[in-house]
């Protein structure tokens, strides 16, 4: 089979496209043939190199995809040949106390398809069929595929660990991007004030179309200034923080009293200061947080399935040309997701 694959950590010309073996599957596994896969921003960084972490080499790439069962294990009952299927990203131990509790993804053995082990970027898949959930009906193969890593990551962030409100006001960088069109469609779900960072105009209507209430262009010097004057100067409950060094600053600025920041990422670094005479004295609350437990999973698909997040698909390629498909995720040219088709 054909699939997508580094050997070495660097830039794009160290993604191959090449012939493997095609995985046989075992009486516990769920064999899946892929019919879409998403890129992320997790697969620039897996394909860089993530300080600390050690990546098995060679890797197949990716985390998302969706497809169709070809084949089901002789332990197997829960599924069929022929179900049209998505994946769930996230693989853990199982017998952890995280685990027990059903809080996945605080295991110590917790990983990610396409990072701590071969991912979905491939004609075909052999997995777990906890990281298998039916596919909605609704939704076309690619669209599928685009939403479940940044859907269950964003809505662990905002509803589970920052706890936003109906009432409450959020700033979402990069409203365009995955995770930030994602958190968009979240937060006007629930109901909370929306402010949403975009780096042109047509990204900027993007996230307008999306549900948010204010946009504000990140590459112009008085931006945080826009963001005061829609708050009344009194800063916002949440910031929906993934960029890391580069906002830092302008995240605990605006931040209002008793406000939460929120993080999952740092693509532009993640080395930050932090001024704890001002943290404690307006008694913000600064809180990690990385993809989701199960149970936020399936609550994620249940509201895909009710048609109130919608996918966001700006881009499809070939997975043969994935070099190309990085490249347009490196230059920020994507609003949404990208999708590669075997």
């Amino acid at each position: 089979m054909k699939a997508v694959r580094i050997i070495e950590h660097g830039g794009i010309e160290k993604l191959i496209y090449d012939e493997i073996p095609e995985p046989s599957c075992l009486p516990d596994k769920i064999k899946i043939q892929v019919k879409a896969a998403a890129l992320n921003h997790l697969d620039i960084w897996v394909r860089n190199g993530l300080p600390g972490l050690p990546i098995p080499l060679p890797l197949i790439m990716g985390c998302d995809a969706s497809g169709t069962i070809t084949e089901v294990g002789s332990q197997i009952n829960k599924f069929q040949p022929g179900d049209d299927v998505v994946i769930q990203p996230g693989t853990f131990c199982g017998d952890c106390e995280h685990c027990n509790d059903g809080r996945e993804n605080y295991c110590s053995k917790y990983g990610i398809l396409g990072e701590t082990e071969n991912g979905t970027q491939a004609e075909y898949i052999v997995l777990d069929p906890i990281n298998i959930h039916l596919k909605p009906e609704h939704l076309s193969f690619s669209e599928a595929a685009s939403m479940p890593l940044v859907f269950m990551t964003a809505h662990q962030m905002l509803i589970k660990r920052a706890k936003l409100q109906p009432d409450e006001t959020v700033l979402i960088y990069g409203g365009s991007s995955g995770v930030g069109s994602a958190a968009i469609q979240i937060c006007s779900d629930l109901g909370a004030q929306i402010i949403a960072t975009s780096g042109n105009e047509s990204k900027g209507e993007f996230c307008r179309k999306l549900g948010a209430h204010h946009v504000v262009n990140h590459n112009h010097e008085n931006w945080l200034d826009e963001v005061k004057e829609i708050t009344g100067k009194s800063g916002v409950n949440v910031v929906f923080e993934h960029v890391g060094s580069a906002t830092w600053k302008q995240s605990i600025r605006i931040l209002s009293k008793g406000g939460r920041l929120v993080t999952c990422g740092a693509t532009t670094g993640a080395d930050v200061n932090i001024n704890l005479a001002h943290l404690f004295m307006k008694q913000q609350s600064i809180l990690g947080s990385t993809m989701s437990s199960i149970s936020t999973f399936k609550e994620v698909m249940n509201i895909i399935n009710d048609k109130k997040y919608i996918p966001m698909v700006n881009k499809i390629f070939p997975m043969k040309d994935i070099r190309d498909a990085h490249a347009y995720i490196e230059n920020r040219q994507q609003s949404g997701k990208v999708v590669l088709l075997p």
